[in-house]
């Protein structure tokens, strides 16, 4: 049933989709470079709104802190940078105390922490350095070679015993989460985002918590999913899905066989359970966002999508929307695709345009698979290309689909402005703890709507989604770690993305070498299947139809002969053996 439903897909805008998977990065920015350009006019007018922006966002930083100060800070091109990334994501893991302790003392000893006091006016950013370097110094207190440089202070800390800064540790971390989460409940993140709605804000809820590896788990975020959509409908008090608050949810925290292998029995099990949130959603009328996933899963999110919202039942109901990565690059045909499916089925969809989160992930499966190529861009000004044409596409498809667009870079916003002079019909959204003082701008100078991406959950669940943040954001090309960088002129944050693309010589990343080629001269990469791929799987299938054709296997063998019978189907015969 699985080929089948595979190999009679006749729908053209899913073959443009198959065939730009992992299609050459030149090839695929060719195409969307007209696309994504805008007139040398507005190109201008773009650069000189970001200017200001970014002016005004850096005369805003001073004194200020949060976490735009700390991964300025503790950037992933520092060490102590990515120590702190490597013991959030490793505390998630930790099955006991004594490893925490082991850990924390390997991670925090030898870490540099003293070089970042004072380097921040950041208070939040200064306190974190005082607290790592004392963490630091006191977990190596007991080893024999260290000297006494803290005296008494450190001696007294020292006999306290690694509890109490395992405990220290964890604070901390609580502490970072405390930036990134809206609230522990929801009842407390509605509470605490009264005062931003005021000031012209929106809302979309995110329940913090990775996939479900087991049924109780998908069911466990199923509830919490429903209990959220009540508690945010109550909030939302019938204000219609576009100002009201929302919700956005993860199929891969719904069920737990969401992968391409067990289409049907998805198709079967979880488009129901999806659709049971989706009516709950609609009863309250507020927005109800289905968040991207791996490239791997993107063609089966899609046949989700449609079985739900091409549903009778949702009415003419427009809160339904689905998240695209403009870091895909075939992000420009899911746009196109979602176009035709609003029309067939006479009925709005919000889409929300992000850049993309599991950008390490992509690249590194396509390695360890050895496939023919990458599924997202190699460079970063290749992700903002896909990601205006995108844009351009969306503001054009107003009738159908409302525009959400996710970002933090600061020309990003300023050329959406100059795509659109209407300023309606779409918003822009961020995430909760960033872009404060972008979008304070946006939202009183150019009178378009912001909604901020809102976590919600407990400091277990956080550290995932903090390790996102830290590798999206910390990064020393990030906008976002960059613009609070003052050694950093306002200028080299303002580039064109279509003038630079357009300016290289080879428009791939040279340092990222295709899978095939990840060992250079020594040898070629093995090269795998990606079992996702329908061309692949019709190839495959056909082979193993020509193999099973030559079954059984009888060699002319003397002595005694032994049956060989498929394990998992007993009664085919592969052959016998002597």
């Amino acid at each position: 049933m699985l080929f089948t439903v595979l190999l009679t897909n006749d729908d053209p805008i899913r073959q443009q989709m198959e065939d730009f998977y992992r299609r050459d990065e030149a090839e695929v920015l060719e195409h969307l470079l007209p696309i994504a350009d805008i007139s040398q006019a507005a190109r201008s007018r773009a650069w000189e709104r970001a200017r200001t922006l970014v002016v005004n966002i850096r005369k805003a930083q001073h004194g200020k802190g949060g976490v735009d100060a700390l991964l300025q800070e503790f950037a992933l091109s520092t060490e102590e940078g990515i120590v702190l990334m490597c013991l959030a994501e490793a505390l998630l893991r930790v099955p006991d105390r004594l490893t925490v302790d082991r850990l924390i003392r390997d991670k925090l000893a030898d870490g540099d922490w003293s070089s970042h006091l004072g380097n921040s006016e950041s208070l939040f950013v200064n306190a974190s350095a005082w607290g790592l370097l004392l963490t630091g110094t006191v977990v190596n207190y007991n080893d024999e070679d260290n000297p006494r440089q803290f005296g008494l202070l450190k001696k007294t800390m020292g006999r306290l015993g690694e509890p109490v800064i395992r405990a220290s540790v964890r604070y901390a971390m609580q502490i970072m989460g405390t930036q990134f989460v809206m609230g522990t409940s929801i009842e407390r993140a509605l509470e605490r985002a009264r005062e931003p709605e005021e000031r012209g804000y929106r809302y979309s809820y995110d329940m913090l918590g990775e996939a479900a590896c087991t049924a109780p788990d998908a069911q466990r975020y199923f509830d919490s999913y429903l209990n959220a959509i009540e508690a945010i409908g109550k909030a939302a008090a019938g204000r219609g899905p576009e100002t009201s608050p929302g919700i956005s949810v993860k199929l891969s925290a719904i069920h737990p066989r969401y992968e391409f292998a067990q289409r049907e029995r998805v198709m079967a099990e979880l488009v129901p359970r999806l659709k049971t949130l989706a009516l709950a959603a609609k009863r309250h009328d507020i927005g109800f966002t289905v968040d991207a996933e791996e490239a791997d899963r993107l063609m089966l999110s899609l046949d989700i999508i449609e079985a739900v919202f091409a549903d009778p039942e949702l009415g003419d109901w427009e809160g339904f929307g689905i998240a695209v990565q403009a870091y895909q690059k075939r992000s420009l045909f899911v746009i196109e695709w979602l176009r035709a499916l609003t029309l067939r089925v006479g009925r709005r969809m919000m889409v929300r345009l992000v850049k993309g989160a599991y950008w390490d992930t992509e690249i590194k499966l396509a390695q360890v698979e050895g496939l023919a190529g990458y599924p997202v861009f190699t460079r970063k000004a290749g992700t903002d290309v896909s990601y205006q044409a995108c844009a351009a596409r969306l503001l054009a498809y107003r009738d159908s689909l409302y525009p959400q667009f996710a970002t933090h870079n600061a020309y990003t916003v300023a050329t959406i402005l100059e795509l659109d002079s209407a300023r309606s019909g779409y918003e822009f959204q961020r995430l909760h703890g960033m872009g404060e003082t972008l979008y304070d701008q946006v939202v009183a100078e150019a009178k378009v709507p912001c909604r901020v991406y809102a976590p919600v959950g407990v400091h277990a669940d956080l550290l995932a989604y903090l390790v996102r943040r830290l590798l999206e954001n910390g990064a020393n090309s990030s906008f976002v770690n960059n613009i609070v960088d003052e050694n950093i002129p306002v200028e080299a944050l303002l580039e064109d993305p279509v003038e630079t693309v357009r300016g290289w010589r080879r428009k791939t990343n040279p340092n990222i070498p295709l899978p095939v080629d990840l060992y250079g001269s020594e040898r070629a990469n093995a090269a795998g299947m990606d079992l996702s791929e329908p061309v692949t799987l019709a190839a495959a299938r056909e082979a193993m139809k020509q193999w099973l054709r030559t079954l059984p296997l009888s060699p002319e063998l003397s002595g005694t002969l032994q049956e060989v019978r498929n394990p998992a189907d007993h009664g085919e015969l592969v052959g016998t053996i002597a």
